[in-house]
């Protein structure tokens, strides 16, 4: 795909994972944002959350824990699972990572520190995972918990498809 949005979309942009773009300004920007909002808020990004977080920007898909702690080990920062399940747990906690659930895989936010509610389209061919924003609280799913009283306090949308590339190759 050679532009910034899909096909079909109208004034959207395509999420980054299915769309061209700087990717080496994506990488260089997400650990910037990283690094800024620990120092704000006193967080320790330590060498090997840093580094979990760039394997994790470096790809526009979901990796699970072992597939990191294999890149960890390579960049030799040890080969036992606590040492990337620690990392993610800090990652997660904080919003600089999504877990995947349907994957059991984790995937780099595209808009850490906002608040905001994630849907992630993952393509069943490539493995590529984009993350949009969702509105719940306005959709179906926000009519029927005021129905009944209930608050929604998070959410998150995982949808399973085929990426623009992928349906351009078939």
């Amino acid at each position: 795909m050679t532009s910034d949005t899909h096909p079909a979309a109208t004034s959207e942009p395509a999420p980054v994972g299915f769309r061209n773009h700087d990717h080496k300004n994506c990488v260089e920007t997400g650990l910037a944002t990283a690094e800024a909002r620990c120092k704000q808020q006193s967080l320790r990004l330590t060498p090997v959350r840093r580094k979990v977080l760039e394997i994790l920007l470096q790809e526009h898909r979901a990796l699970g824990a072992y597939a990191i702690l294999d890149r960890l080990r390579a960049e030799g920062f040890g080969s036992q699972p606590p040492v990337a399940y620690r990392a993610l747990d800090f990652l997660v906690e904080n919003g600089f990572v999504h877990k995947i659930e349907r994957l059991n895989a984790f995937v780099a936010c595209a808009h850490p520190g906002a608040s905001h509610s994630p849907a992630f389209m993952i393509c069943r061919v490539c493995d590529a995972v984009a993350e949009a924003q969702s509105t719940p609280a306005k959709g179906a799913l926000g009519a029927a918990a005021r129905a009944v009283g209930f608050e929604i306090e998070r959410t998150v949308v995982e949808a399973e498809g085929v990426c623009p590339d992928c349906t351009a190759k078939a």
